[in-house]
């Protein structure tokens, strides 16, 4: 691939063109917000402006409604050879891009799996993708050479190909993004009206449960419309065991022993269900899960402290898995767990012991 042309340079947009440009792409940049699209190419993205000549292949990262109108609109101008996306849903857009009168033979739908709590081309990164998996869903009208530019593209930007239909993508991230990012915000929305006492015992699960519900409003009702059936299909089941769930409390608060010992069971039934759900989520993607185990260490909350951890724990020679925080007020402090695998665990938590550090209980 020679040449490329970004249409929309928030962060995945201008992630894509750093990663081009940086394996000797020619990058042509556009989007609605000319401030946007100046800052992406003074960061090294691309050019401004249209190119003189089609490129070998357009990507579009813009809002999940605009997709198909704005590739219908760039094929009839001739700007590529081949197009592709980077939506979260797949299904809509190739089904309006003929009703659009697009040419479905030179679109290939794609959605790398990537992305980071901050937005806009200031977030973006040339190794975004690195290693991570990118769908491409081609339909059964599009041309081989089409896909091979796609195909060629997420090998330039590092991440992992994966084919899927375009029902089976859809389904598949309404279960593992979208239904989840609705069930956070729902459970946000609770906290809107609730005591100011009772916010603040709030403890780190509860933040790291609502974390995601920060995402933009816009941007999260588009994607929730293109993908609305899917959604609604996992919310009716996961409704289905909320009511269980409600049931089975209810009957414990009456304080019946028979009917108690009943609904006491089918809690630790939809308990024991989500531990063998949550196990099944890989840790590092491409490799299956971990048993991983936490090591809390006390730190001090003053400046430089956990990097002055890290570097210790590195020391250890044990791979960090994953690190979560929790912030104590009084005295203030922090609790930092590193998670690990099982058999790490003792020489992590002795090599820091040796070092100086509390461990937590």
């Amino acid at each position: 691939m020679r040449s490329a042309a970004v249409i929309g340079t928030g962060l995945i947009g201008t992630s894509v063109a750093l990663a081009l440009s940086r394996r000797g792409v020619s990058v042509y940049l556009s989007d609605a917000d000319a401030g946007t699209a100046r800052t992406a190419a003074a960061m090294g993205a691309g050019r401004l402006g249209p190119p003189e000549a089609p490129v070998d292949l357009a990507v579009f990262a813009v809002p999940p409604a605009r997709i198909s109108a704005e590739v219908a609109r760039w094929q009839r101008a001739g700007l590529a050879r081949a197009y592709t996306d980077v939506g979260s849903v797949k299904a809509r857009p190739g089904r309006e891009l003929s009703d659009l009168g697009g040419d479905p033979a030179s679109y290939v739908g794609g959605h790398p799996l990537a992305g980071g709590e901050r937005s806009g081309p200031l977030a973006a990164r040339g190794d975004l993708f690195q290693g991570r998996y990118w769908v491409l869903t081609a339909s059964d009208h599009t041309d081989q050479t089409v896909f091979n530019h796609a195909l060629e593209m997420v090998s330039l930007c590092g991440a992992v190909p994966v084919v899927m239909d375009t029902a089976a993508h859809d389904s598949a991230v309404a279960l593992t993004s979208h239904a989840p990012h609705l069930l956070a915000a729902l459970m946000a929305g609770r906290l809107a009206e609730a005591e100011d006492g009772a916010v603040r015992i709030s403890g780190q699960g509860l933040r790291d449960m609502t974390r995601i519900a920060g995402g933009d409003p816009g941007l999260w009702s588009e994607i929730l419309d293109a993908n609305a059936a899917a959604v609604a299909d996992v919310l009716a089941s996961v409704a289905d065991d909320l009511e269980r769930a409600v049931l089975a409390l209810r009957t414990l608060a009456d304080k019946d022993a028979t009917a108690a010992e009943r609904s006491r069971r089918e809690l630790e039934e939809l308990l024991r269900l989500g531990n063998t759900g949550r196990a099944r989520i890989p840790q590092k993607e491409g490799r299956p899960p971990l048993e991983l185990t936490a090591v809390p260490v006390e730190i001090s909350d003053r400046p430089g402290a956990l990097a002055h951890l890290l570097a210790d724990a590195g020391a250890s020679g044990v791979n960090i898995e994953d690190v979560r925080i929790e912030h104590v007020p009084d005295p203030p402090r922090g609790l930092v767990e590193l998670m690990v695998e099982r058999s790490a665990a003792g020489p992590l938590s002795t090599s820091l012991r040796n070092s100086g550090w509390p461990l937590g209980k």
